[in-house]
């Protein structure tokens, strides 16, 4: 264990070794090589909620058998509410920190894992040095202290390790939770809540035969990104879900490292949405499936009030194209080339088998195929019904004339090549800020994603969550060229791009153009792919916001 901390320590101070250019450019960064590895609470910052975040190297119950070992995240609250901190009994995943809008919140984050950590607020717009950059990581036995506001409408928010060429790691072990923030705008609605608002998260993971989780095993996890055969929801296994015969709100994340669900009723029944990643939308948005990409979240309205007590219902990811490749001997293997299609050849792809998916890939669930995610029993009647909402919240949109850069958009092109996963042909650096990537702050910026839409992608083209950190963004439109209209086509009905977002899945041949508000705060903000091995491989950069 010793070894291994001394190990991380001087990656850490590798990660530092940064120029008197950079510091002088970046004054977080500065500030962040002399604050040492712990931080103390401000004097002239008034919490209203405290609460102490501890993670830990434990052994919990998953399966009958030997325990399973993870690091997991415990919580306790030192001052506020005790409703500030929920929890998922049994489950590997950390409490669910429950906020109110306009709340100040401390959280002592101490780190007693056999490695650097810290904790990044996914969704969440607080300053540079609260939002987790790898840059404050904490080893071993050491404190950081986070301070904010909670600015953020009423959503469905989490948390989740960040630690620099780890950060997929650390997530499979266990790190990461939800944050559910509320606000009086949304407790107005009348919506599902105590017990009819679940949270459900899903995950993906492999596991040993003593119950051991097993992580990557080849390199084409890594390029791909990691699938694991055995679905979890709330961090258990065989998860069956136990309703009343009334409406409920599901809160779906995808806490998968790389996995993308298309989800879909077993029944047939619509998929209505009413909210996404910055809460809820205008007006509920019905579907005949729904995208979920690594990291993002919707939030369902379901009645279940016209089905028979016994009814079982399954929420499947259901078949589409997940990738594309060209050239050679890696292309035109069924529907989507090998990497993805409707039937049995995708190597990613595929039916309820997987056909060659599950040969080359060693995986029973791949990328693409169709298999059951959630399964949802009604056992008894309830005693009333919340009625559905025509109408949710006003969301008043972003325009482009208000953008500074109305004519021309920042583009982040998105290519993996040469065994590297890069943003406009860069990888990650800590201390290698670009004069692309300055930003006045208070600005309103065009922004777009461009994965092969302009430009040929080469051998391999990808589907890739994108994130950014800091405040959240609205989506203006998408593009696809023409030779990737067969794999867009087979996800298209189930995007939802209404309302605030922080993650987008931008698929081959697509470009994704947005309006990105940088209001409030100065700093680095970082923005990557949300498939995490791509993030650990380089596919993450920052923003300097000044």
């Amino acid at each position: 264990m010793t070894k291994e901390i001394n190990n991380q320590r001087r990656k850490f101070m590798q990660y530092a070794g940064v120029t008197a250019t950079a510091v002088a450019t970046c004054p977080s960064l500065a500030q962040a090589l002399n604050m040492g590895t712990s931080s103390r609470p401000s004097a002239n910052f008034h919490a209203d909620v405290e609460i102490e975040l501890t993670q830990e190297a434990v052994k919990i119950p998953i399966f009958k058998g030997p325990e399973t070992r993870i690091w997991k995240v415990f919580g306790k609250v030192l001052k506020g509410s005790p409703d500030t901190i929920s929890e998922i009994p049994g489950s590997y995943l950390g409490p669910t920190l429950n906020f109110q809008k306009g709340q100040k919140v401390r959280i002592y984050l101490k780190n007693n894992l056999p490695a650097h950590s810290i904790l990044h607020w996914h969704g969440l717009h607080v300053p540079s040095k609260m939002d987790g950059n790898p840059m404050y990581a904490i080893s071993h036995g050491e404190t950081f202290v986070y301070e904010f506001e909670v600015l953020n409408r009423a959503g469905t928010y989490w948390y989740h390790a960040h630690t620099h060429s780890v950060t997929a790691k650390q997530v499979y072990s266990g790190l990461a939770g939800l944050i559910i923030v509320s606000d009086e705008e949304e407790k107005a609605l009348g919506l599902p809540s105590g017990k009819y608002d679940v949270p459900i998260v899903i995950q993906d993971r492999n596991f040993d035969s003593r119950n051991q989780l097993v992580y990557i095993t080849h390199m084409m996890q890594r390029m791909m990104g990691f699938l694991g055969d055995q679905i979890m929801i709330n961090g258990k296994p065989d998860f069956v879900l136990p309703v009343e015969k009334r409406s409920y709100r599901l809160r779906l994340l995808n806490g998968s490292n790389s996995r993308i669900y298309k989800l879909a009723w077993d029944d047939g029944s619509p998929v209505t949405v009413i909210g996404t990643d910055g809460g809820l939308i205008e007006k509920p948005e019905s579907m005949p499936y729904v995208m979920l990409a690594p990291a993002e979240r919707r939030e369902l309205w379901i009645d279940f009030s016209d089905k028979p007590i016994g009814t079982e219902l399954t929420l499947r990811s259901i078949p589409f194209e997940a990738s594309s490749m060209h050239g050679g001997m890696m292309g035109g293997m069924g529907g989507g080339g090998m990497m993805g299609g409707r039937g049995g050849m995708g190597m990613m792809g595929g039916g309820r088998r997987g056909g060659m998916g599950k040969m080359m890939s060693g995986n029973s669930l791949p990328l693409g195929g169709e298999y059951s995610v959630l399964k949802v029993k009604i056992v008894k009647n309830a005693k009333s019904n919340d009625s559905f909402p025509k109408r949710l919240t006003p969301i008043t949109p972003l325009r482009l004339s208000d953008s500074i850069n109305a004519g021309k958009p920042r583009t982040i092109t998105l290519s993996m090549r040469r065994m590297s996963a890069l943003l406009n042909g860069r990888s990650y650096k800590m201390d290698d800020i670009r004069p692309d990537e300055v930003i006045p702050v208070n600005t309103l910026q065009l922004m777009a994603f461009d994965n092969g839409y302009s430009r040929s992608m080469g051998m391999m083209g990808m589907p890739h969550p994108m994130h950014l950190h800091g405040e959240q963004f609205q989506i203006i439109k998408r593009e696809v060229n023409s030779r990737h209209r067969s794999a867009h086509a087979s996800i298209s009905e189930g995007l939802v791009d209404s309302g605030w977002k922080d993650t987008v899945l931008v698929m081959p041949g697509e470009r994704v153009t947005f309006l990105k508000p940088f209001n409030d705060f100065k700093g680095m903000f970082m923005y990557h792919c949300h498939n995490l091995e791509h993030e650990d491989m380089g596919m993450m950069r920052d923003f300097l916001i000044k």
